[in-house]
């Protein structure tokens, strides 16, 4: 099953280009949204049930690990690049919808959540990476920006659960019952967008085909690139509250001026304005000059921030702050990178194949850190995310001296 032919005519493509794409931002946040919700029902689970350890870190971490085994498959299969893209991204919402109702019919600690939660990160292997793919579809000299708005928006939707969780009193079963409807509706709702103009036909099936992301060597350094954000990324986003939470306690005690869970909303949502902005300006100043920049000024936040723990917020929040906005800023141009690298008929295999691999490493950076806090205290413990964005700054500028490089941004590296 491969996609209809897209639509060829300028002015088709200038009338549908935009309602299309805001039909796909809607559909890809209220579709991610069956990944949040259980981050957002953490917090009223456990008031209500005792949480060991392992079944805390199971809730959350077990939609990654699905994420990672359905891109694996989708990657191998070259999934994005043969199928509808429409459909795929149909079926795949649909699909996280029931699993999460089916959570609905039973406690919080019975085995079949995590696997509900699991089925659900398999599912999203068919809307994050096919959703950028549909927007580059669409891109005309604006592919970073495109894709930006997409992280733009998931990012919004990754820090909404800390503002409902300081928020306080919602029921566990409501921001997952509201993730399921929120995915029925995209599941329905994608078959209004349409498919761009800049769509290549389906590949040959080789399972070969998602090696391509690491023979070729421009590929491999913005794959290695993405590697290193994504280090840095999602364990910073898992971490910062409880270091919130530590710091504020360690200064105010039983009564901070606010809830530190808001202060985490703050410093997650304001990647958004990253997002956009670092598309932005990667279409316009080139891709491995942002990302650079990115990693660099993110990767200086990780090193210095512990060093203001227990400090007053006026000093501590505008440090977070721009670690919040420059820690996703480049997530975007890696995928728009890989994007115009790629081989036209295999750029969802190879977006898959980036992603699989990226979110991996997250498992690790995550679960690392409470040891790090163990061993080396708040005051250090970030620093170990540093080495991600580092090594990829040095991974885009062996990139951005490659010829392959001028393929990307029209030619702005």
């Amino acid at each position: 099953m491969t996609d209809a032919a897209a639509p060829t005519s300028p002015d088709l493509a200038f009338r549908d280009k935009w309602p299309s794409l805001a039909i796909l931002i809607v559909c890809e946040v209220a579709a991610m949204a069956t990944w949040f919700a259980t981050t957002a029902s953490l917090s009223a689970i456990r008031a209500q049930w005792a949480l060991s350890p392992f079944q805390e870190a199971l809730l959350t971490s077990s939609v990654q690990a699905g994420f990672v085994a359905g891109t694996l498959v989708s990657a191998l299969l070259s999934l994005a690049d043969r199928l509808n893209l429409k459909w795929l991204f149909s079926l795949s919402a649909l699909v996280a919808a029931g699993a999460n109702l089916v959570i609905l019919g039973f406690e919080p600690t019975h085995p079949v959540v995590p696997l509900m939660r699991f089925l659900t990160g398999m599912c999203m292997a068919g809307v994050y990476p096919v959703g950028m793919k549909l927007a580059g579809t669409w891109a005309k000299g604006d592919l970073g920006l495109l894709i930006g708005m997409l992280v733009a928006a998931l990012t919004l939707g990754s820090a909404s659960p800390h503002a409902l969780a300081g928020l306080g009193g919602v029921d566990w079963r409501t921001p997952v019952a509201g993730a399921a409807v929120g995915a029925l509706v995209a599941g329905l709702l994608i078959h209004l967008a349409k498919i761009g103009p800049h769509h290549a036909k389906a590949p040959p099936l080789r399972l070969s085909n998602a090696l391509e992301a690491f023979r070729r060597p421009a590929l491999r350094l913005a794959n290695l690139g993405y590697f290193g954000h994504m280090w840095e990324l999602y364990a910073m986003w898992a971490w910062i509250g409880a270091f919130f939470a530590a710091s504020f306690a360690a200064r105010y005690g039983d009564a901070p001026p606010f809830d530190p869970r808001f202060a985490t909303f703050a410093v997650v949502a304001s990647g958004a304005l990253g997002a956009l902005g670092g598309g932005f300006a990667a279409d316009r100043f080139g891709r491995t000059l942002v990302t650079s920049l990115s990693m660099a000024v993110s990767g200086c936040c990780a090193l210095l921030i512990g060093f203001l723990f227990g400090a007053s917020p006026l000093v501590l929040m505008p440090l977070a702050l721009l670690w919040g906005v420059s820690v996703i800023s480049d997530s975007a141009q890696f995928s728009a990178s890989v994007t115009e690298l790629s081989d036209r008929h295999l750029v969802g295999t190879m977006l898959t194949v980036q992603t699989c691999v990226g979110f991996l490493l997250t498992l690790v950076s995550i679960h690392l850190m409470p040891y790090a806090v163990e061993t080396l205290s708040w005051r250090y413990a970030f620093a170990l995310l540093a080495i991600g964005p580092f090594l990829g700054v040095l991974a885009m500028l062996r990139l951005r001296a490659r010829p392959e490089a001028r393929a990307m941004a029209g030619g702005r590296r």
